[in-house]
């Protein structure tokens, strides 16, 4: 299990290499769900998303012969350009491998930035290409399998924990579960009193099918929301969910959909539906425990088109 200690020490590593990112009181989302919201925006991180939190930390904490050699990363999208804009920062060779289902604009952001990209047709395939890599000397920089990168996304929770200390209910979006293992790890060290909820779009169930199994299997993906299609979950990220988590929600990609039109609308900020997804669930943990909460929402990314977001605007009705 990761520990407080090491997420300090991880936000130390990374300082200066990632941003600070706003913890802020949003009005329009408190009049939207009818109890005080704050937004973490982690959709102002570089590269528009947490996902480089992990990213540095990992590269960071490398040898000086394993960054020579170069580092391999797998990723539905946010992950990739991540270590690809990272490694770039730091002078290090890095080769994502995606699946074809991965948004185009994630493919040529992370070729932008000097990035060899793999394609592969789909998630599994791709997981399976990496020992290979791994042959030819690469560094493996797992998007949530790894307590280093964990760490680095629990830095999220540490700012969270430092700059809004009246929450009752922080919610998290899940694909692999790096993200919600290190704020939780976090917020039980520094706000214990704090219910952290973990939300899944259907189809992209790993962690809540997890739980209900009693550990990780392979899941079967169907969700749009290629950013928390990750296959399966990790025993580390499934141990922290156990743990550390309250439940685990998951809503359907249409309502995902819809969350990333109600935050454009009520808290101003442009959204992928991984962050969408926080709104639904939101107002299922508002039934669960009632209108004196004050709820956190980790708002993990923004990195969709204009042009996605007004396709499925249209094929899910919601005009």
């Amino acid at each position: 299990m990761i520990g407080i200690a090491d997420i300090e020490a991880a936000a130390r590593l990374v300082e200066g290499h990632v941003v600070r990112t706003p913890t802020v009181p949003s009005p329009g989302l408190s009049e939207l769900l009818g109890v005080p919201v704050t937004a973490k925006l982690e959709l102002l991180q570089r590269t528009g998303s947490f996902k480089a939190r992990g990213a540095a930390a990992k590269l960071l904490s490398l040898s000086e012969a394993e960054r020579a050699a170069g580092v391999v990363a797998v990723s539905g999208g946010n992950h990739g350009i991540a270590l690809a804009v990272m490694a770039a920062a730091l002078d290090v060779k890095a080769t994502v491998v995606m699946p074809r289902t991965a948004p185009a604009r994630s493919i040529r952001l992370a070729e932008a930035a000097g990035a060899s990209v793999r394609l592969t047709d789909g998630m599994d395939s791709a997981f399976e290409l990496v020992p290979r890599l791994r042959d030819e000397g690469l560094t493996l920089v797992h998007p949530f399998d790894d307590p280093v990168v964990i760490a680095g996304q629990g830095t999220v929770g540490l700012e969270l924990a430092e700059d809004a200390d009246d929450l009752t209910d922080v919610i998290v979006s899940i694909g692999g579960g790096g993200l919600i293992a290190g704020v939780a790890a976090a917020l039980r060290a520094r706000r214990p009193g704090v219910r952290v909820w973990g939300v899944e779009t259907a189809g992209a169930q790993a962690m809540s099918e997890a739980l209900a199994a009693g550990g990780p299997l392979p899941v079967a993906v169907s969700s749009i929301v290629t950013t928390l299609s990750a296959p399966s979950v990790s025993r580390l990220t499934y141990d922290h969910a156990a743990a550390l988590v309250e439940e685990v929600l998951v809503v359907p990609d249409r309502e995902a959909v819809r969350g990333s039109l109600e935050l454009a609308e009520h808290a101003k900020v442009w959204t992928e539906p991984a962050a969408g997804c926080l709104l639904p669930a939101a107002r299922q943990v508002l039934d669960r425990v009632g209108g004196g909460a004050r709820i956190g929402l980790v708002v993990c990314g923004g990195n969709v088109t204009h042009q996605e977001i007004a396709g499925w605007t249209e094929r899910f009705g919601l005009d």
